[in-house]
């Protein structure tokens, strides 16, 4: 592997890193009303440099970039201080299910919009009584003139409270867990939707439940085929725990926050949890940059999620042990760490995956 960049992906991180040098500012938390729409500016003004999606096609706001440049974007991006994403759930998650499985009509109609979030969208899987269990799902699309009738509820929906779209999966026929299942895409303004934000710890609503009463979705906006949401659920899915959101840059710049700490305040107890730290966010960063030709998917994406996850609580524990209290710093970022085992299918779903389905272990 060359882990040499050439000059044209070199001059692409000077830019970025100038770019994002000038621009970066502290913004309110997304999860309040006021907080949102900075971020919305925020991405809006990415998208005005051609930055906030830059390896999608031209057409729909990028910049054709290389996967090895998109990478190279997300490390400056990380190591500069740079916001959270309050598009993610669009960019990261719903558009590769769109270049997978969307017609050309969605994509043109949908990402141009996602890219300069002038769209921001929720993600609507969880269901009260589901669990981790996405197939046991009951909410229901029923067939109506023109489309679907959506009926059911959502909860811990990200970004529902003040996002403008949402994506899910409905019961749409008999046929079994993971069968007549579809994936839809509905606007959280139209007739019958009833959004309840849930207030975290910190009183801000990051979550939502979200309430559907005979909601009307057209026919364009049935993602894949009618029944086969469980296959475009998965592509999802993949998204979610592999490389498209959880980019290595993020991990480093953490690990190189910690190793700063530690300087600062050394503490020979702690120094081997220092240097793991360090060593994994590294390798993680290795392993992506070997596996760019052919990244991983399907059931191998459940050990980058493990791995991830594992590695963003470690990072974040050992600095808290360093300063010996929970600082305002780090606080936010160890609270985001502590999900990260949950979240795109807990980790303990993730182990029964990897034994099943890669190491081949009975049930």
């Amino acid at each position: 592997m060359d882990l040499d960049l050439d000059e044209a992906t070199l001059e692409f991180r000077s830019e970025v890193r100038s770019w994002l040098r000038s621009h970066v500012r502290p913004l309110s938390s997304m999860d309040t009303a006021d907080g949102f729409e900075e971020h919305r500016a925020w991405e809006r003004s990415l998208a005005a440099e051609r930055l906030s999606v830059v390896s999608w096609p031209a057409e729909y706001g990028g910049r054709d970039a290389s996967l090895l440049q998109w990478l190279v974007f997300e490390e400056e991006y990380h190591a500069a201080g740079a916001p959270g994403r309050v598009s993610q759930n669009g960019i990261f998650l719903l558009a590769p299910t769109l270049f997978a499985f969307g017609t050309d009509e969605q994509r043109k109609r949908l990402l141009p919009a996602m890219a300069c979030a002038d769209e921001v969208w929720a993600q609507a899987w969880s269901e009260p009584e589901s669990g981790s269990d996405l197939a046991s799902l009951r909410s229901t699309a029923v067939r109506v003139d023109g489309g679907w009738s959506l009926r059911g509820q959502k909860t811990w929906s990200s970004r529902a409270a003040f996002a403008d779209r949402a994506f899910g999966l409905f019961r749409t026929g008999p046929e079994g867990r993971h069968r007549g299942l579809t994936y839809l895409m509905f606007s959280l303004r139209a007739p019958g939707v009833t959004v309840h934000p849930i207030r975290q710890l910190g009183g801000e609503p990051g979550f939502a439940e979200i309430f559907l009463d005979d909601v009307f979705v057209p026919d364009c906006d049935v993602l894949g085929e009618v029944g086969d949401g469980w296959r475009v659920a998965m592509s999802t899915a993949s998204s979610e725990r592999g490389l498209t959101l959880r980019s290595p840059g993020r991990f480093c710049a953490a690990a190189s926050r910690l190793v700063s700490l530690y300087r600062s305040r050394p503490d020979p107890a702690l120094r081997e949890r220092v240097v793991d730290a360090w060593i994994g966010a590294q390798a993680y960063r290795l392993h992506t940059f070997g596996a760019l030709e052919q990244p991983p998917s399907g059931p191998e994406v459940s050990v980058t999620k493990v791995f991830w996850s594992e590695l963003d609580v470690a990072i974040h524990e050992t600095a808290l042990d360093l300063l010996g209290e929970v600082a305002p710093d780090w606080r936010d970022g160890w609270v985001f760490s502590l999900s990260g085992p949950i979240y795109a299918g807990t980790n303990e779903i993730q182990r029964n995956v990897i034994a099943e389905r890669i190491l081949g272990l009975p049930r």
